[in-house]
């Protein structure tokens, strides 16, 4: 395998860096030291260069969404699964006036939306109970407490996320 596509491999397996490619926020000399590539540092730069030339600018939109906020949710029993916001494996949550809140968007959502949504919550140090998307409905399962950071957080998200099937790595 030649030395930029050994690269290119090394680049695919780190999105963050791949997406990092597209943005252009990269310094190549560092980048090509963290890969476990094998050959001259300079080389491997010079193929980071040629290989972010090549990607697709990462282009962002806002999406038409409306976000909300149900509090009172919590996990629910088997018999009253008919009223869940999400089931995720045996897992349902709804209204049963439990200790978390649900942030759910409707509209342009997908699974990249999702992923911006989990990536920024992660960065807010909320870590949800739960997380679905289908069918144009976003559903983040949050603690109470968190639940005002967690709206904002989903909004903005939403508002900068990657354009739909912007960020395809093939």
């Amino acid at each position: 395998m030649s030395l930029a596509a050994e690269t290119r491999r090394a680049v695919d397996r780190r999105p963050f860096l791949r997406t990092a490619l597209r943005a252009g926020v990269v310094n190549y000399t560092a980048a090509a030291r963290s890969l476990p590539v094998e050959g001259e540092t300079d080389a491997i730069a010079t193929a980071l260069r040629r290989y972010a030339d090549e990607l697709p600018a990462r282009e962002t939109d806002s999406r038409d969404v409306r976000v909300r906020m149900e509090s009172g949710v919590g996990r629910l029993e088997e018999e009253d699964r008919d009223d869940a916001l999400v089931t995720i494996g045996g897992a349902s949550f709804g209204p049963r006036d439990g200790d978390s809140t649900a942030i759910v968007a409707t509209g342009e959502v997908d699974a990249a939306a999702a992923a911006a949504v989990l990536e920024r919550l992660g960065i807010e140090g909320i870590a949800p109970d739960a997380a679905a998307v289908a069918d144009g409905t976003l559903v983040v399962v949050v603690d109470r407490l968190a639940a005002a950071t967690a709206l904002r957080t989903v909004e903005d998200a939403l508002e900068n996320t990657v354009a739909h099937g912007g960020d395809d790595p093939n």
